[in-house]
């Protein structure tokens, strides 16, 4: 027999064997037949009688011949721990990796990677003929944003960062802020950590303050554990913190927000609202949202295919900042022009 296809035979007879219970009547061929589909074994039920009168002979099965259809099963007192992944267990790992590394400290990493490992080689090792294998090449993240390169944290940071979090200790961190200037020296209480995309964000107090802030994670060039206890705001939650909106970076202030939208932008609003009470009628859109920087961005993003009614504060705001880009635009224009002239 091939080699190729002895290792097909072997990963699908193992599989079968973690299917089959301990206890109960058993389980039938057809049905063991459908629960090896799912597992992305294409197997006919008479493959599958075949495979377990096999098995019966090595594992000493039982087979529960009272009555058709037969009930397969482990026989009482044997011993079911079988020290192998299951296909959906590999497939999960190997999904999940890239999305959890950023958030698991290095110690705990250090302990999943060999999982991530055997869940690599076992995909890899059933790519060729398992539908389930296959999916990973069919499955993508794309996040809805200009596409830019993570921001590069420093080992040791992200290390000493996690393991503080992780047993609530104060942290001695250097920050450098985002104007650049020299790194300040600062004594932080880890309470969360939340990744925004390609940018990680600590959320934390500062000294003895009780005002919560966020620190990006790339922007700490040192960090050093301390044997203090954190000092937790009676009353954080790390959820009730994200949905009101602090990685919006703006406030808690709600708005009432009208916009004049085009009509792509409508169809693309009605299927993905701004909030739950979003409402549009021909092109005007309201909806109630928070006053962030983010929406702000968001705005701008859309150019000419977005304009705001209300409030008349954002509308200030933003028709500066785009008269400010336009006259950006006409100067360097003008510029180009003259020096054609010049020629």
């Amino acid at each position: 027999m091939p080699a190729q296809t002895t290792r097909r035979t072997l990963s699908r007879q193992w599989e079968l064997l973690k299917l089959l219970p301990s206890r109960g009547t058993g389980k039938t061929a057809a049905e063991l037949t459908r629960e090896l589909g799912a597992q992305g074994y294409s197997v006919s039920k008479r493959q599958t009688e075949r495979d377990l009168w096999d098995l019966y002979e090595v594992f000493h099965l039982e087979c529960n011949g009272e009555s058709a259809p037969y009930g397969w099963k482990w026989p009482r007192g044997a011993s079911v721990d079988l020290p192998a992944m299951g296909v959906a267990e590999a497939l999960s790992l190997c999904l999940m990796q890239d999305a959890i590394t950023p958030m698991v400290p290095a110690a705990m990493l250090e302990v999943l990677e060999p999982r991530f490992a055997l869940a690599r080689q076992k995909m890899t090792a059933l790519s060729a003929d398992n539908q389930v294998a296959s999916w990973l090449r069919k499955v993508r993240n794309v996040l809805p944003n200009q596409p830019m390169l993570p921001a590069s944290i420093r080992g040791e940071v992200q290390e000493a960062i996690h393991e503080a979090l992780l047993m609530d200790r104060q942290v001695q961190v250097s920050y450098v802020s985002a104007d650049g200037r020299q790194p300040m020296d600062m004594r932080l209480h880890p309470l969360g950590l939340v990744n925004r995309g390609h940018v990680s964000y600590l959320i934390a107090t500062a000294w003895d303050y009780e005002d919560i802030r966020l620190y990006a994670m790339h922007r700490l060039v040192g960090a050093q554990i301390s044997d203090d206890q954190v000092r937790r705001p009676q009353d954080f939650d790390i959820d009730a913190y994200i949905a009101r909106g602090a990685l919006h970076f703006g406030g808690e202030q709600m708005i009432e927000l009208r916009l004049q939208i085009s009509d792509y932008l409508a169809r693309v609003l009605s299927e993905t609202p701004l909030s739950q009470e979003q409402q549009i009628s021909g092109r005007v859109l309201t909806a109630t949202v928070r006053d962030t920087w983010q929406l702000r961005w968001w705005i701008l993003s859309q150019g000419a295919g977005v304009e705001v009614l209300g409030p008349e504060e954002l509308r200030r705001g933003i028709a500066q900042e785009l008269q400010q880009a336009a006259a950006r635009y006409a100067a360097t224009a003008a510029q180009t022009e003259e020096g054609k002239t010049n020629e």
